[in-house]
């Protein structure tokens, strides 16, 4: 279970809800339900969708449980996760790919510098349609689109545009 997964499945307050009526006690969905103040259907999808990230687990009796050594096994600090990948970049990318743009400028300078690096070679001339089919793929999750993505690295004057031709300097 990486934190991306962790995140995901607590991502909604009824699935939240629903772990801590078990991580306080609860042990069947009803007593779930009861406690966390839910519809029986949200609770039963709610608990398969906390089990698949395992963080529920059932028990031979039926019983639920949180668990426990899953959560202790996929547990460690951040800033343990990756050594020596600078923390903006370990925030708003995920395996190579854009989760978001940072909203403050330094931040944003740090991720786009990055990008444009792995991307382009200084002092190469591209084509639009090369900058735009290089920086798809940093896209891919939905964190931004590629024409925004271009239109960054040209503000930030990573990258120059002279008559539809790209360079990075």
């Amino acid at each position: 279970m990486t934190a991306h997964v962790l995140a995901g499945a607590l991502a909604d307050d009824g699935r939240r809800r629903i772990f801590a009526a078990i991580v306080l006690g609860a042990t069947s969905a009803t007593e779930v339900a009861e406690r966390a103040g839910l519809p029986a259907r949200v609770v039963l999808t709610g608990v398969r969708r906390l089990t698949d990230a395992g963080l529920v687990v059932t028990g031979a009796d039926g019983a639920l449980a949180a668990d426990d050594a899953s959560l202790r096994a996929n547990s460690r600090p951040a800033d343990d996760a990756e050594p020596g990948v600078d923390p903006v970049l370990r925030t708003f990318l995920r395996a190579g790919v854009l989760v978001g743009l940072p909203a403050q400028r330094g931040r944003r300078r740090v991720l786009l510098a990055h990008i444009a690096e792995q991307s382009f070679e200084p002092g190469t001339r591209y084509p639009e349609r090369a900058v735009d089919d290089a920086l798809k793929p940093w896209c891919a999750a939905g964190g931004s689109d590629h024409a925004t993505l271009r239109r960054c690295l040209i503000d930030e004057q990573l990258l120059t545009r002279e008559h539809g031709i790209y360079q990075r300097l």
